[in-house]
């Protein structure tokens, strides 16, 4: 009898001894002290404009959870090594989480797939598999799908609905990935049964002569999936090298807005980069502070815009974000 009591308070002790341990952890995982959890990102040619309602959103939301921010400072991120290396450099370097726009390719998202065991990672954007669904890692996006059937629908009002007999070409500035995919395939399923002709689909990334906007057979309508495209399609059209085709597009920079403004993009497709900053930011930095917090996947809204209603209250919010 005293021997079963005597391992009873044992295991009792032992217990309570792991529950401790497991707290002290957990509040000192939840802690706020003086050093702050640093998040290191990673996007490709992140100086540039069209990432500056993105990088607002990040400060704003690296303010608001008191975290040490850092942007890497890249080119083109042109392998899967190059990004990998990066997002081990900024973890050796004390990054207690990575936000990341995925190099597109099953092979990348094994790879990022791989740190989540030393620490969070977030993708932006674009998850790095062809399949959104497939993707094994947290993701801050817009609904790219959505946004190419909106551009659709806004060529669809523009020529009330009579397009039968139009030409299109696609153009992209950036490499491929999920989101182009995505925006393709939306645009093309609001088209579906219409007697239009998809002439060509060129890419500005990395292009030889033959792939250059300026060289394509003329079409009617040129269709910019990203905002490198949109402003290049808007620098060809502004010396009259597009033939006359109309440009409808997605971005989200100043100049994508200028084009807009003097009536070279007929309306402007803009996701909410702000709020894929922010959030991503948040939902990484909850993660840290709080042991058993999951990151979550977010979908964030986007906008139309035409040239009328450019300024407009509500858009003005967006082009703050953008000039930021």
């Amino acid at each position: 009898m005293m021997k079963n009591k005597k391992n009873t308070f044992i295991i009792v002790e032992a217990a309570l001894a792991v529950m401790v341990i497991i707290l002290a952890f957990i509040m000192y995982r939840e802690q706020v002290g003086t050093d702050r959890f640093k998040i290191s990102v990673i996007i490709p040619n992140s100086d540039t404009s069209q990432w500056a309602a993105f990088r607002y959103g990040l400060k704003m939301a690296a303010e608001d959870q008191e975290i040490e921010l850092f942007i890497v400072s890249t080119g083109d991120i042109l392998t899967v090594e190059e990004e990998i290396n990066m997002i081990q450099e900024e973890i050796d370097n004390g990054a207690d989480a990575i936000i990341v726009q995925p190099v597109f390719g099953a092979e990348s998202e094994e790879k990022l797939k791989k740190f989540e065991s030393k620490v969070p990672v977030m993708l932006v954007e674009n998850t790095a598999s062809e399949e959104k669904e497939m993707t094994m890692l947290p993701i801050t996006e817009p609904d790219n799908y959505a946004m190419g059937k909106a551009l659709a629908e806004e060529v669809l009002i523009d020529y009330s609905g009579r397009i039968e007999g139009k030409t299109l070409g696609f153009f992209t500035g950036t490499a491929d990935s999920e989101a182009l995919l995505n925006r393709r395939k939306g645009f093309e399923d609001a088209l579906q049964g219409m007697d239009v002709q998809f002439c060509w689909s060129v890419s500005s990334y990395g292009a030889s002569e033959e792939n250059l906007l300026e060289n394509q057979a003329k079409v009617d309508i040129v269709i910019a999936l990203d905002n490198m495209a949109l402003v290049k399609a808007g620098e060809v059209s502004a010396v009259n090298n597009l033939h006359g085709a109309l440009v409808y597009g997605i971005g989200n920079s100043t100049e994508a807005v200028y084009y807009l403004d003097i009536g070279i993009a007929e309306c402007l497709v803009v996701p909410d980069e702000f709020n894929i900053g922010y959030q991503s930011l948040t939902e990484a930095a909850e993660s840290l502070k709080h042991y058993t917090h999951k990151m979550q996947n977010n979908i964030v809204s986007y906008t139309v815009i035409h040239r009328e209603e450019l300024f407009s209250a509500e858009n003005q919010k967006i082009l703050f974000t953008m000039s930021r």
